[in-house]
């Protein structure tokens, strides 16, 4: 049983890196094309070379500095420190008060019976 192991090591990481590969999105893919690198993998996979080169060289990094995030990718940002969101919350506010023509003492009128 030990003599199959190291073989079993190659192809878990063989497999391991030929689905990281294809699942990393083509503009996250480093240093290659994607499709030069699921060749690299598949073709040098049972020496390792090709998954060792894809992890130290093509995959994307995954703890890049703080703040160093890539044009495209967009981030989770809370209302209040969200400007669109503020903003459209003023002209909001400025749309209803030409609707019904009133200033800021004016409370609405009871929706109750």
């Amino acid at each position: 049983m030990l003599r199959y192991l190291p073989f079993l090591l190659v192809l878990a990481i063989w497999i391991f890196a030929f689905i990281d590969c294809l699942n990393t999105p083509e503009n996250e893919v480093r240093k290659l094309p994607k499709l030069a690198w699921v060749f690299i993998v598949l073709l040098f996979g049972q020496v390792l070379i090709g998954p060792i080169a894809w992890f130290l060289v093509g995959r994307p990094r995954r703890n890049a500095p703080y703040g160093a995030q890539r044009p495209q990718e967009r981030r989770w940002v809370a209302p209040d420190d969200n400007p669109d969101f503020l903003k459209s919350l003023g002209e909001e506010d400025e749309r209803r008060r030409r609707d019904t023509g009133g200033g800021d003492d004016e409370t609405p009128p009871p929706t109750g019976a």
